[in-house]
């Protein structure tokens, strides 16, 4: 089994990039959902603890302003993602590839748990317009989630796919990838 990351900023295209991979007949898991689960079970008492909420928005509202909020956040969570990517790869075994998708894959250290890692990455202003179209975010609210990542990530991936056009553009380039990791 390959173990493949699918990783980019936030907008950048990592949503529709899993549901073309999927419909390829392989399996995606999605890190943000995974840390949705977890902060509503396994993680839920010690974040209501540290933070005095597990309610999405006002935990980002803390973390998003306070660099120090999000470390605590990230002690919390992170050692369970990995936990929660390990099953993962012992229940699909059997599998030629498993893809798991998250955005902070590279800045965190999982990209250490992947054979391959794919980037999705596109222009600062369309993810910027695809942020505050998806979320309804004031510029400020979008430029501070997008400013809180690192672009540098893209140059440690196997493949990066430039994310600026249409979804039938996306599919190509993703088939292209995927083809070649075959």
């Amino acid at each position: 089994m390959i173990k493949i990351a699918v990783t980019g900023n936030i907008a950048s295209g990592k949503s529709a990039a899993e549901k073309i991979i999927e419909k390829s007949g392989y399996p995606v898991y999605d890190l943000d959902k995974i840390s949705h689960m977890l902060l509503e079970s396994k993680c839920r008492d010690k974040i209501l603890k540290e933070f005095g909420t597990i309610e999405r928005n006002e935990l980002a509202n803390i973390v998003f302003s306070n660099k120090n909020e999000l470390l605590k956040l990230e002690n919390i969570i992170y050692p369970e993602l990995k936990k929660e990517i390990s099953e993962i790869f012992g229940k699909n075994k059997e599998k030629n590839a498993v893809f798991i998708s998250g955005a902070l894959i590279i800045d965190k250290g999982f990209d250490k748990l992947f054979d391959k890692i794919i980037f999705i990455d596109a222009d600062y202003n369309l993810r910027l317009q695809r942020l505050i179209k998806r979320n309804n975010y004031t510029l400020e609210e979008a430029k501070k989630r997008i400013d809180a990542q690192n672009d540098k990530n893209k140059y440690s991936a196997d493949f990066i796919i430039e994310n600026n056009g249409n979804i039938d553009e996306l599919n190509k380039k993703i088939s292209e990838v995927l083809k070649s990791i075959n």
